[in-house]
């Protein structure tokens, strides 16, 4: 069995480059609800970035994670060895170039076709808007629409440069994004409304994605070697690449639908209720990127890279999958946890200023909570399509994304419309049941999913008695976090830093004590960094 191996530091680097690039996300959405809170402008910009984002999510990094990095991986893989390295060098040059040059063209004709044909889309995905706040919505889509172009052409860089395992770049590039719309708020927030505001921030969107592109383009370049432009699609692996790539845009295309469900639903609900679903799921999203992303992304190279025989592989890949799944439950469970507990701290230190206030923190910790329903089955689930997509089977993952969509559709119209009204709640809590429905059908579909896996490669996934450790050390720092939370009266950033100090030095002591194998190895890497410091 053969290998290309992995940089040890490869999802070390991931995580850095997301750490970075989210911090940077988090700031730019602090200062987005400063200014516009949960009002109809805020609503407006956040609903309209859901088409163009449909075409970002459908050809952008997860659709050539699946399909272009396993072949292009395993052309680079194969190179090493020198009796094939030329030829597998140019072949590899020739994917790569044929892949970006189709990309290039198929998201050129479709940014194009929706600038035009926005209008006759936006009240698929804000049914509930009417009169001016349609209209601003309808502009904001039209700005940003080539802005989505470039960030998918990014997402043809990120699949160059993690396929030959410079993850930190392609991940970090983000930071450029959200920093654009950071300075454009800022400097022209005075003397502007909120509406004119907001499609003024959507040219600084616009900007930012160009500059996500531009400080990739370069390396990807440099990788590929002999980059020519051209659309030949008779190249054997070329033809791999895009029969894997259109169950891979179906799958993603159902998944995408779900949310733009939820959005359109959320249209529905009082004002706010878009904007709040958008703040709660930017905290959602961070442990899903920082410790799901994070390992999947160097997972995928190395399992797209193996050789030998069928159970040679399948030994290799339960190995992996297994170590991968430990490492995101570790992080992912405290993670839940600290929501469900702590939330409103962290709901307050990052959001709570200028139009948003007390009330507004208070609503998004509740979407919030409901988003932990299904917060660890979707960063498990990304690992075991990541393992499908290393096998080249595009189309499992996809039955399983399908029936999660119908799933998600039903549950969260009962969620959110007529659960409230039964419980006696305000209109606005339907939001919190629509995250709910969404994780109970993530679920769903994670088991699904392992399920099939394991027929394919043998038993996988984690031992009962390693999650109930994860969950008793989750719930004891989360009490200890509770208790100084009791005692803590500083500004909410503060009382955040100093809250979540402690909850994190408990369950990293707790896991310890347990000699959980993952705590050890990251106390351990920091006592070494420290010693080295000290010398």
């Amino acid at each position: 069995m053969k290998e290309n191996k992995p940089e040890k530091s490869g999802a070390l680097l991931v995580g850095l480059g997301i750490i970075l690039s989210r911090i940077s996300g988090l700031i730019r959405i602090r200062v987005f609800a400063h200014y516009f809170g949960n009002s109809d402008a805020g609503d407006a910009f956040n609903a309209a970035l859901k088409i163009p984002n449909f075409l970002q999510n459908l050809f952008g990094e997860g659709v050539l994670s699946a399909s272009f990095i396993p072949v292009y991986a395993n052309l680079i893989a194969k190179s090493h060895n020198e009796h094939v390295d030329k030829e597998n060098q140019i072949e590899a040059s020739k994917v790569a170039s044929v892949v970006g040059s189709l990309l290039f063209t198929a998201v050129s004709v479709l940014v194009l076709l929706g600038i035009f044909v926005t209008p006759f889309l936006i009240d698929t995905i804000a049914p509930g808007f009417s009169g001016e706040k349609r209209l601003l919505t309808i502009k904001i889509v039209q700005i940003v629409f080539p802005g989505t172009g470039f960030l998918v052409m990014s997402a043809w860089c990120l699949g160059i440069l993690n396929s030959h395992r410079k993850f930190f770049l392609s991940y970090v590039a983000p930071v450029v994004w959200s920093f654009a719309q950071i300075v454009t708020l800022v400097l022209f927030a005075k003397g502007n409304s909120l509406n004119n505001l907001a499609e003024i921030n959507a040219w600084g969107l616009v900007a930012g994605s160009f500059l996500q592109f531009a400080v990739q383009f370069p390396v990807a370049l440099k990788l590929v070697k002999h980059f020519r432009p051209s659309l030949n699609t008779q190249i054997t692996n070329v033809n791999i690449v895009i029969r894997n790539f259109f169950p891979v845009v179906i799958s993603r295309g159902v998944v995408q639908l779900s949310a733009y469900i939820d959005s359109m639903l959320a249209s529905l609900l009082p004002t706010g209720a878009v904007s709040t679903l958008t703040y709660a799921q930017t905290l959602y999203l961070l442990p899903i990127s920082l410790f799901g992303m994070s390992v999947t992304a160097s997972e995928l190279p190395a399992m797209s890279s193996i050789k030998g025989s069928v159970d040679e592989i399948n030994i290799y890949l339960r190995a992996r999958l297994e170590g991968g799944l430990k490492k995101i439950a570790f992080f992912i469970v405290p993670s839940v946890c600290a929501f469900i507990f702590l939330g409103n701290v962290m709901v307050k230190a990052i959001f709570q200023s200028g139009k948003f206030n007390n009330d507004d923190a208070h609503y998004t910790w509740m979407v919030l909570i409901g988003s932990t329903v299904g917060l660890l089955a979707s960063t498990l689930g990304r690992l075991y399509s990541s393992t499908f997509y290393s096998l080249k089977d595009t189309k499992t993952p996809l039955k399983f994304a399908a029936i999660r969509v119908l799933l998600t559709t039903m549950l969260g119209y009962l969620f959110a419309f007529p659960l409230p009204r039964l419980l006696g709640l305000e209109p606005s809590w339907g939001t919190a049941g629509l995250t709910a429905s969404a994780g109970m059908s993530g679920w769903v579909e994670f088991y699904l999913l392992r399920s099939a896996l394991n027929k394919k490669i043998g038993d996988t996934g984690l031992k009962i008695s390693y999650q109930l450790t994860l969950w008793t050390s989750a719930i004891i720092a989360s009490l200890v976090g509770l208790l100084v939370e009791r005692f803590v009266y500083m500004r909410p950033i503060l009382s955040a830093v100093v809250i979540f100090s402690f909850f994190g030095c408990a369950y990293f002591g707790v896991t310890y004590l347990f000699k959980i194998e993952e705590s050890k190895l990251t106390l351990d890497k920091v006592f070494n960094k420290l010693k080295r410091f000290k010398k």
